[in-house]
């Protein structure tokens, strides 16, 4: 049961991040908070390379390398925005609805339709996003919906969520072409290298000098993302990559404690609640 222990562990490094980026987003520019999460863990990533085999790559690798990563910059770009704008406990319960937007493009593109499990894990994410802002009850039917998506961060974090979704074709497609460590590697290493001149560029534009103090949060930011990355790694070689995932999700319920806890965040009760619904209706559609 290692995996699980990993997964875990995946899941607390996720949601520590997210708290030190949201806390750091206050006054650092989010294109630099997005960069260093992968510029300042390529280094630690990198010795992984040491303990792989490095596959033989054709060219659907690499056209799936160009387009996940050109995704995965965009996808982190938007998450920083969605956290920089409004609370963790309103944000981050928005990504569970990635695998409901795979659901629904899989009958798009390969003409699949959820199963009853399916339909009853989206039913519970929505019922679970209706939930974080129930409070709103009182001035219509619909309102805490709409309540949500007048908040910036969660109409980006569903953004996030529909191109996690798109992307998770494309991560088949290199892990059947590599390996699933190596194609991990490979994504955080090109997006490093995408990231590094439009950090530069900001620095330069917005005439930010980095400081001692300034660097210390981006470092943390860059060590936890390495660890999390390490321990899915090692989590998804020893099990099926949607356990991992819908574990790793479960930083989404920590999230919410911990920006309660150390950010003093507001509607700590509903939006717990609401999010543990939402966790439970990836965890059908994963697990059973």
């Amino acid at each position: 049961m290692m995996w699980l222990l990993f997964s875990v562990l995946t899941a607390f490094f996720e949601a520590v991040k997210d708290v030190i980026c949201k806390k750091n987003l206050k006054t650092t520019d989010e294109y630099l908070v997005s960069g260093s999460m992968f510029l300042f863990a390529m280094p630690v990533l990198l010795l992984a390379l040491f303990f792989i085999e490095i596959p033989v790559l054709s060219n659907r690798f690499w056209l799936a390398l160009l387009a996940g990563t050109i995704l995965n910059v965009l996808a982190t770009l938007l998450y920083m925005k969605a956290l920089k704008h409004s609370d963790l406990s309103l944000s981050l319960p928005m990504v569970t609805f990635s695998p409901v937007c795979l659901l629904l493009t899989s009958r798009l593109i390969v003409g699949e339709f959820p199963d009853l499990k399916g339909l009853i894990g989206i039913l519970l994410i929505v019922c679970g996003a209706y939930i974080l802002n129930v409070k709103e009850k009182q001035k219509g039917l619909w309102s805490p919906i709409r309540a949500l998506m007048r908040e910036r961060g969660p109409r980006y974090m569903l953004l996030v969520a529909f191109v996690w979704s798109l992307t998770s074709n494309i991560d088949k497609i290199g892990v059947i072409n590599s390996s699933v460590l190596f194609w991990v590697l490979s994504t955080h290493v090109a997006s490093a290298v995408i990231f590094l001149p439009l950090v530069l560029y900001r620095l330069h534009r917005n005439k930010i000098r980095l400081s001692l103090p300034m660097l210390k949060p981006l470092l943390s930011i860059g060590l936890l993302s390495a660890m999390r990355s390490i321990f899915q790694m090692s989590a998804i070689a020893l099990t099926l990559v949607a356990y991992v995932i819908s574990i790793k999700r479960t930083s989404v319920i920590l999230g919410i404690w911990f920006g309660y806890l150390f950010l003093k965040e507001k509607g700590f009760a509903e939006r717990l609640t609401g999010s543990i619904i939402m966790v439970l209706g990836v965890f059908l559609i994963a697990w059973i």
